[in-house]
């Protein structure tokens, strides 16, 4: 005998006893609710030419309303319900938590046979008040260790994190609470330097909390744009770079010497033969106090005349003790 079948056997019995749970009466639910707010429990019945002999609503123990040739309604319903007589459905307003459990509804319809339906409602509290709180100190990766952790008010059923607006996930740094309230970053690297977001949530509202993590690291990355070889007399740019936080200090050293330059640029007027050879800049971090270094070799451009090619050349050999 398949479900169908019980479902009828089940159904004819309750109706010798003049009642009926009816089918569909009622959506599956559950239904979700804010505090303060309103629900309305709506039947698939549609109003008949004969109005239903009665509509009866209970709630636990509580026999909301029964709705005859008069309405009977309980004290705490005064004033927060009202019924559709034509459909049987509730409206109910003014929410609050204790609203949550299961409603049931039974109508009696014209000839006697009585149909019943049943319901869950969940009533929420918004989510307010949603941050991020961290332990203020100096991260410096790969050295330091901290933990973010989700505060919100309301009724909690989800939290979310992301860091830049894109998922979080565990890996060998970064591990989650149990709830999810907590994530742990240990120790803190380059990559989790930025902005990290918790998304607070429930049916019926959500909220993002987003904290800037500031992650000292580097300098990584160091080098120097600008041309490795350039034509005798033209202007050359040399701009040095990093990935740092904070950002790096620059200095400059040429063929083993120090050029007093202490910034991102190098600027040489005119390419002279003095001005060929070996460039080096170091890049450094006060707060880490970590330091990398890139080397540029610049050269004469073949491309340049053969005469001013020839009398750079000659120079340099002059300057460097061989003619």
């Amino acid at each position: 005998m398949d479900i169908k079948m019980l479902r009828t056997a089940a159904c004819l019995v309750l109706v010798l006893s003049g009642l009926c749970v009816g089918e569909g009466i009622l959506p599956p639910g559950p239904l979700s609710g804010a505090v303060a707010g309103t629900v309305k429990f709506t039947t698939t019945l549609t109003p008949s030419e004969r109005p239903f002999l009665s509509v009866r609503w209970n709630f636990k123990e509580v026999n909301i309303i029964t709705s005859t040739s008069t309405d009977i309604i309980d004290d705490g319903y005064s004033g927060r319900i009202s019924l559709d007589r034509a459909t049987g459905a509730l409206e109910l307003r003014k929410l609050v938590l204790d609203d949550s459990g299961e409603y049931v509804v039974t109508i009696a319809q014209d000839g006697g046979l009585q149909i019943q339906g049943k319901i869950k409602l969940n009533v929420y509290a918004l989510i307010t008040g949603a941050n991020i709180r961290s332990p203020a100190a100096i991260l410096i990766e790969d050295k330091s260790s901290t933990n973010l952790s989700c505060e919100a008010s309301g009724s909690i059923s989800t939290r979310e994190w992301m860091k830049d607006n894109r998922p979080l996930h565990q890996s060998d740094r970064v591990s989650f609470s149990v709830d999810n309230k907590t994530v742990s970053l240990q120790p803190v690297h380059s990559s989790s330097h930025g902005t990290y977001q918790c998304r607070v949530s429930n049916p019926v509202s959500t909220m993002t909390a987003a904290y800037d993590l500031t992650v000292n690291f580097g300098p990584h990355n160091v080098s120097i744009a600008g041309p490795s070889a350039a034509a005798p007399g033209q202007k050359v740019t040399l701009e040095c770079k990093a990935d740092s936080v904070p950002p790096a200090n620059f200095s400059w050293m040429f063929n083993g010497n120090d050029t007093h330059v202490n910034n991102s640029m190098y600027i040489i007027e005119r390419l002279e033969a003095e001005s060929i050879g070996i460039y080096i800049c170091t890049a450094s971090n006060m707060v880490t106090m970590r330091e990398n270094s890139t080397v540029l070799n610049l050269r004469a451009s073949c491309s340049a005349p053969r005469w001013s090619f020839l009398l750079l050349l000659i120079s340099t050999l002059i300057l460097r003790g061989f003619m």
